[in-house]
């Protein structure tokens, strides 16, 4: 295994410790002020969330291509076909697939909706294979294949069941897949020609971050929204959470640029996993035995796809 590819595998797999996290804290986060009040003038807790995630995101990405040096470079490259390429992905993963993820998270919990949400490299595999023309090979199937057994036994599990689950909450998260696997695909396409990942996901938290503002502009009263939040301590773990996000993605563009869109979803997939063992070491979530044969099943399911050099 080469230099390149090695680091490109630690780095989805590393993408998803962090976002196991990532969720974890931000179930926690939606049960804490002012994401519980009910006030006409308060936009959407899982909007107003993904506003404040994601804006985060984008000011660390600023600082760190100052720090490098890019950003004068990233700014003249913004009218590049790259950079439109990479602005539509941001669209379908940030409001559509972020959102859609919260309010899942929301809605039926952490646990259930990293569950569902984590089925996404199927489908990346599928748009890998007709827009990219990526050769999906046995063992790369054979792989996905077991990666969806054990999302299932994690949603099969008695803490999922129990959860207060509702048909809505099951079809946004659903969404979330849709959006999250056309933006590793298409995110995949801006980043073979002039932007490195740094630079991509720059772009990415930038224009997620302004849509997130229109949306919140003309759904509720922006000022108010911002200031609940500002307002409150959970400013300081909505921070806290954005690094861990920030690294996240950091480390899934750079898997994607890589070894290849279909590579990186695959490692990706383990943070439905690392979102349970997260919840039951700090959150106090009682542990299921369904959850060790699937945690075995997705540590498999990564090693056959990220070691298969057609994939």
């Amino acid at each position: 295994m080469k230099n390149k590819e090695r680091s490109g595998i630690i780095a989805g797999l590393l993408s998803g410790i962090l976002w196991g996290a990532d969720t974890h804290y931000n179930g926690v986060i939606l049960m804490m002020l002012p994401f519980t009040l009910v006030d006409p003038r308060l936009a959407g807790a899982a909007l107003l969330l993904a506003l404040f995630h994601d804006g985060f995101s984008a000011l660390m990405m600023t600082g760190e291509l100052v720090r490098q040096g890019q950003l004068k470079q990233t700014f003249k490259q913004l009218t590049s076909k790259s950079s439109f390429v990479v602005m539509l992905a941001a669209v379908l993963g940030g409001p559509m697939g972020m959102r859609a993820y919260l309010y899942a998270v929301d809605a039926i919990g952490a646990g259930l909706t990293a569950s569902i949400s984590s089925m996404y490299p199927v489908v990346a595999a599928f748009l890998g294979m007709l827009i990219l023309k990526e050769k999906i090979t046995k063992p790369v199937w054979i792989g996905l294949g077991l990666a969806v057994l054990a999302v299932l036994g994690v949603s099969l599990s008695g803490d999922m069941m129990q959860s207060n689950a509702q048909l809505i909450g099951f079809l946004v998260a659903f969404l979330s897949v849709v959006g999250w696997s056309l933006e590793s695909v298409i995110c995949s396409i801006g980043m073979k020609e002039d932007l490195n990942p740094k630079q991509a996901l720059w772009i990415r938290q930038c224009v997620s971050t302004l849509v997130y503002l229109g949306f919140i502009t003309f759904e509720s009263d922006l000022v108010f929204s911002v200031t609940a939040v500002m307002s409150q301590p959970v400013l300081w773990l909505i921070l806290g959470v954005a690094v861990l996000g920030t690294l996240s993605y950091l480390n899934f563009y750079r898997a994607i640029d890589t070894i290849g869109p279909v590579k990186a979803t695959a490692l990706n997939i383990s943070y439905a996993i690392w979102a349970i063992v997260f919840s039951i070491l700090l959150g106090g979530a009682e542990f299921n035995p369904i959850l060790l044969l699937s945690a075995a099943l997705m540590i498999v399911s990564s090693v056959l796809v990220s070691q298969h050099e057609g994939a």
